[in-house]
């Protein structure tokens, strides 16, 4: 179902719609070092608005996005490609990094027997990085995976590993020159300087990844039996001194990449994450009513969902919730404030802290639209957003530009098919 609001800018907004080459279904949204704004457009591919433009343009499998590794000798899966562009961060002038959703199954195809395994499955997703050229763009792909001992055996898990597959959340770390994936199952680091090495078989030296840790607990099903959970890390917020915050649909944790010691040694960085003497870093938002010790069942778990995370400048971090609203951390991982917890304003879809205020954006799911949080203040965005108020916004990046607030807005298609499209703010 076409939309007919096309370009249309209300006071401090522009509206890009499919008129002007936006995706009809936009999952995230950023923008570069060199002002160029880039779009995960799902299955309709990446998207580029050049600094200046008033057209977007689209980079698609036939432009060389790679949403699928490498075999143990370099060559790719046989089989057709699936492309569903998820995420989107800015880099480096004329360059992105690209998040993909991975094709059924793929975080346990890899683990079936060698029969049922299908590479075009297990191998499928992951991220890739994009770079303009003068003819088009450069793709280097990060396989996120790890070869025989290329998890330097210490992670707990026997043999190779092909877990991670759908990348939802990438965050730059500039300062530290980190690049962070939130995935399915886990949270995966990258080398932002990476360069293709099809024949890497997933060793660290080279595979340009390091991967993967979670803050998972042992949960039961409903038989009894006794499962190791851990999912959805959709939270990333990166600390001063390097640490991230990662949240998960089950519990967050703070990943001390940057403080253990020596820093940036990713195994001793995991276990303060994942080993029994970790709980305190295992943090349940969301309470369950059995905590981890007790070993939860379906009905004593409450998924604390994690949809984002803004980090504010006193070192506190908010978190959103798919289900549940916000909530406030203070820097030690405890919960000082609930917020947006009733009614529709509780399934929230993005989150982002505004540089200009420190006020806090929130993109909602179910017709709710863009919120703005100043102190107690709330403030709603209706009626500027037309009929996008109804779709859910799946991304929010807030930038200054040229001294300027930019608000960048993804809006995504409804479940009736509505599309969705970008939006940019610069008011106050």
């Amino acid at each position: 179902m076409g939309l007919t609001y096309g370009k249309v800018c209300w006071a401090e907004w522009t509206f890009f719609a499919p008129s002007q080459g936006a995706p009809r279904d936009a999952w995230g949204v950023t923008e570069d070092d060199g002002g160029n704004v880039w779009v995960a457009g799902g299955e309709e591919g990446l998207f580029l608005l050049r600094k200046g433009a008033s057209q977007f343009e689209r980079f698609t499998l036939e432009d060389g996005l790679r949403p699928y590794g490498f075999l143990e000798d370099g060559s790719a899966p046989v089989g057709p490609k699936y492309l569903k562009v998820i995420a989107v961060a800015g880099g480096p002038p004329g360059t992105v990094f690209v998040g993909y959703e991975g094709q059924g199954r793929c975080e346990s195809n890899f683990y079936r027997p060698s029969r049922e395994r299908d590479p075009n499955i297990y191998k499928s997703g992951d991220a890739d990085k994009v770079t303009l050229t003068g003819s088009g763009i450069q793709v280097v792909h990060y396989d996120i995976s790890s070869g025989p001992g290329g998890n330097d055996g210490e992670s707990g898990e026997a043999g190779d590993r092909e877990k991670i597959c759908s990348v939802r959340r990438i965050v730059w770390d500039r300062k530290y020159g980190n690049l962070w994936f939130g995935a399915n199952h886990a949270f995966a680091w990258g080398d932002p300087n990476h360069q293709n090495a099809p024949t890497c078989n997933g060793q660290r030296p080279c595979s340009g990844v390091m991967e993967h840790t979670h803050p998972h607990i042992n949960a039961k099903d409903t038989s009894g039996h006794v499962f190791r959970l851990t999912d959805a890390y959709h939270g990333i917020a990166v600390l001063p001194d390097g640490d991230v915050w990662f949240g998960g649909a089950n519990r967050t944790t703070r990943f001390k990449f940057m403080t253990v010691k020596p820093p940036r040694d990713f195994e001793s960085a995991r276990k303060k994450s994942e080993n029994a003497s970790a709980i305190a870093n295992r943090i349940d938002i969301w309470r369950d009513l059995v905590d981890e010790v007790g070993i939860p069942g379906p009905t004593d778990r409450v998924d604390d969902n994690v949809s984002g995370m803004a980090l504010m400048p006193d070192g506190s971090v908010w978190v959103s919730s798919y289900a549940w609203g916000l909530a406030l951390l203070n820097p030690t991982g405890t919960v000082n404030r609930y917020a947006l917890n009733t009614g529709p304003d509780r399934f929230i879809t993005a989150l982002v802290r505004d540089p200009t205020d420190n006020s806090l954006w929130v993109g909602l799911r179910w017709g709710g639209g863009l919120v703005r949080v100043q102190g107690t203040q709330v403030t709603r965005y209706a009626t500027a957003l037309g009929t996008l108020t109804s779709r859910p916004i799946w991304d929010l990046q807030s930038t200054v530009r040229d001294g300027q607030r930019r608000l960048l807005v993804a809006f995504g298609r409804d479940e009736y098919g509505h599309e969705g499209g970008i939006g940019i703010y610069v008011g106050e």
